[in-house]
């Protein structure tokens, strides 16, 4: 009798410990852009959940990089937002379109110096780079096996949005179709997430695809969601970029699927603990007086991208010496800016990306169409512009169609299309801007962070409030 009950206790034991239900905690961020300031507090959070949670989640959904002085001018581009991540302990990222800002050179030395893998499926380098690219990981988190799989976005022209020169040598394919190649993960793993860096409404629309997944931790859009969206069964998460929050996302398991799927936003740049060491750290990568030197005041706010980026084009055409410039709107990295010093760390993370001036000679014509080109390539307006204003025309059947364009004088005169002008703007949008014209742009090697630079070094004041030399109508 004795031993049937024994046998019986067991069986019960057993039963209970199939049924006991476990969870996986993750901490995720997204388009951080080298937001290296709020680092020391991030790690503090990671400390915090790390001591309630043991087996904690770190992960990256890309854009670690490009937004920071500090950081993208640092000796080894981009290496502080590493030696940062390798401190507090990040499990893994994906490759987000920046992380490819310094070219596959670049890309490959940052690797090498993460102690965390890089997991981006989509992406195929050619072997001479010695990029050490992971499609996916499985990690054990207290007996739990959770594959991570990663995905970058890829564009119209076949690659991510950054300069195709720093995509040469690497084969791109579209995330959805990637990803099915993953799907046995199902049957291997207990929990299948999806780190991509593709935008939050590609997001949901490859919910529809990947049934087998549990959850999506996503970037690039810099969507703010409130913890996470249920989509088609996945758990979608995202947070606005440079840091201002993470995810801290649970799920819970019962006997090996996941049953429930929870995520909370936690505010970073307003945390009250810092981790100490990660703030030595910082401090250590921050000891560069040269950024904070103010090159100029400016006497009101700048308050829209259209005005920053009119005091962009501005400083292509003063310090090109040249009768236009222009910048793609996609260029420009933040829309105000308060009244006061402007300083070279505002014009570094203004203008980030070190790409090279470009001059062509084009006639009107030529400008006109590469204007058009431009806006169609860079996806985020029609390009700022200075020497020259231009009515935006619409159509009026598809207001969001771009029709025609017609450019004046600053002073509202006749344009002539057909005399030629000297036309500076950056070699990225010189690259993307595909339209017929007989000039396809010589490098100036000058910097355009650097004109930016040159131009406002020493003004007294500038002005740029209100400044607009872009107009529309519908016809």
């Amino acid at each position: 009798m004795k031993r049937i009950t024994a046998v019986f206790c067991f069986a019960l034991l057993s039963l209970c410990a199939l049924a006991q239900r476990s969870e996986v905690h993750i901490v995720s961020v997204n388009d951080v852009h080298a937001k290296i300031e709020n680092m020391p507090r991030l790690s503090a959070i990671v400390d915090s959940l790390r001591a309630e949670y043991p087996g904690l989640l770190v992960l990256s959904a890309g854009d670690n990089r490009t937004g920071e002085p500090l950081n993208d001018m640092n000796e080894i581009p981009a290496y502080p937002m590493v030696a940062l991540m390798n401190q507090i302990g990040f499990d893994a990222t994906t490759l987000g379109n920046h992380e490819f800002d310094s070219g596959p050179a670049g890309l490959a030395k940052l690797i090498d110096l993460a102690n965390f893998p890089h997991i981006c499926a989509n992406v195929f380098p050619d072997s001479k780079w010695g990029i050490h690219l992971r499609p996916y990981q499985i990690f054990d988190v207290n007996g739990i096996s959770v594959a991570v799989i990663g995905v970058v976005e890829v564009g119209p022209a076949g690659i991510p949005d950054s300069h195709p020169d720093n995509c040469k040598g690497l084969e791109f394919k579209p995330a959805p179709e990637t990803l099915q190649q993953y799907s046995w993960l199902r049957d291997k793993c207990n929990v299948v997430l999806l780190l991509t860096h593709i935008g939050y409404e590609e997001d949901v629309e490859l919910s529809k695809d990947v049934p087998w997944a549990d959850l999506i931790v996503g970037g690039h859009s810099h969507t703010q969601l409130e913890g996470g969206e249920i989509h088609n069964g996945l758990l979608i998460t995202q947070n606005v970029n440079r840091l201002a929050r993470c995810t801290h996302i649970t799920l819970t398991l019962e006997n090996g699927k996941v049953v429930d799927k929870r995520a909370e936003n936690i505010e970073v740049g307003t945390y009250p603990k810092e981790n100490a060491a990660t703030a030595q750290l910082l401090k250590f990568f921050s000891n560069n007086p040269e950024f904070q030197r103010t090159l100029c005041r400016l006497s009101a706010p700048i308050t829209s991208y259209e005005e920053l980026g009119c005091l962009m084009a501005d400083a292509f055409c003063a310090s090109g010496k040249a009768d236009v410039g222009f910048v793609n709107a996609g260029g420009i990295r933040y829309g105000s800016h308060e009244a006061g010093p402007f300083t070279v760390a505002d014009v570094l993370r203004l203008d980030p990306f070190g790409n090279d001036a470009v001059m062509l000679e084009l006639t009107g014509e030529e400008l006109k169409q590469m204007l058009m080109a431009c806006n169609a390539a860079d996806g985020y307006g029609f390009p700022k512009v200075s020497g020259i204003k231009c009515e935006l025309i619409r159509d009026k059947k598809d207001p969001g169609m771009l029709k025609d364009i017609k450019i004046t004088h600053p002073d509202g005169s006749k344009f002539c299309l057909k005399k030629t002008y000297k036309v500076v703007t950056n070699s990225y949008a010189a690259a993307v801007s595909v339209s017929p014209r007989k000039d396809q742009g010589r490098a100036m090697n000058y910097l355009t962070s650097q004109m930016i630079i040159d131009y406002l070094d020493g003004k007294e004041a500038v002005d740029y409030s209100g400044v607009c030399r872009l107009s529309e109508s519908v016809k």
